[in-house]
């Protein structure tokens, strides 16, 4: 099993660097809509959806990422990209609304997945970290995406070590036991210890300086973006138990599905994306 696992993360870490920094645009969009098409027919799933629907389901979110394109860049004049632009950002504020205020009282009360709720609820959770992985597609922006999805997998990993070291008292037994506070404290801690490493090697060359009450704001924001990792992969995992199962699919041997892969990443990546879209000069830019 273990064999498995790492020769299949392997393999996607293979893809996504060949896809990140050799595919065409045209071919990279088509590559991120199928990603979100396949999450969607996962998300169908978990909401205990027929095959059709999630089919239909994962067909339409994959259109959607086609359709939104134009709000993320500068592809010709009109109205149509300036009102797709705020239709983007007002996806991304919905988006950062429920990731922030919504899920901690889903977890809390454990509210199920059904019908048009469902529906709603996968688009705001999957769309928008697909188009961040467009937005950030640009040959300047390439590396800070790794970096992102970098910060998540240590994320998970430190949990992990740290959970199997220290682990004794549960984090959300009811939701998923295997996790602890110890997992937490570690992926804290891993995220702070790779977030400042990426900080001195920024600066040490000397041509970057921060002063302390901006080395201060980004501990505070690695550490929010460590704690919404463990927030996505709790969201996921309470809809796997409310659903029955162990895994949001097969699709990927000794993995599960493309969902297990990237639940942590639905969060950061959102709120991330927020404050990106936020920023004028990330708006209108030719791919």
């Amino acid at each position: 099993m273990l064999k498995t696992r790492i020769i299949t993360a392997t393999v996607l870490l293979a893809g996504l660097l060949v896809a990140l920094f050799y595919f065409p645009m045209s071919i990279w969009l088509g590559f991120c809509a199928a990603i979100c098409a396949l999450l969607g027919w996962e998300w169908g799933g978990l909401a205990g959806w027929g095959e059709k629907a999630r089919v239909a389901y994962g067909t339409a979110l994959g259109c959607l990422c086609f359709i939104l394109v134009p709000g993320l860049f500068q592809l010709y004049p009109g109205l149509l990209p300036k009102i797709l632009q705020r239709t983007v950002f007002s996806l991304f504020l919905l988006a950062g609304v429920f990731w922030l205020f919504v899920v901690p009282f889903w977890l809390r009360y454990k509210w199920p997945l059904r019908n048009w709720i469902a529906a709603l609820t996968g688009v705001i959770v999957l769309v928008p970290p697909i188009l961040i992985f467009i937005v950030l597609r640009t040959p300047e922006d390439r590396w800070s995406l790794l970096m992102v999805c970098a910060l998540v997998w240590v994320a998970d990993i430190a949990a992990y070590f740290f959970g199997r070291a220290f682990g004794v008292k549960k984090l959300a037994p009811n939701i998923s036991p295997g996790k602890t506070w110890a997992g937490a404290i570690g992926a804290v801690m891993g995220v702070l210890l790779y977030g400042n490493a990426i900080l001195f090697a920024v600066t040490s060359d000397g041509t970057l300086r921060f002063g302390v009450q901006q080395v201060l704001l980004f501990q505070l924001a690695f550490i929010g973006l460590a704690v919404m990792s463990i927030v996505g992969d709790l969201f996921e995992s309470l809809l796997k138990r409310q659903a029955g199962v162990k895994d949001s699919s097969n699709l990927l041997p000794g993995h599960g599905g493309i969902l297990d892969r990237v639940d942590s990443l639905t969060s950061t990546l959102t709120l991330i994306g927020l404050v990106i879209l936020s920023q004028s000069s990330y708006l209108f830019r030719h791919p």
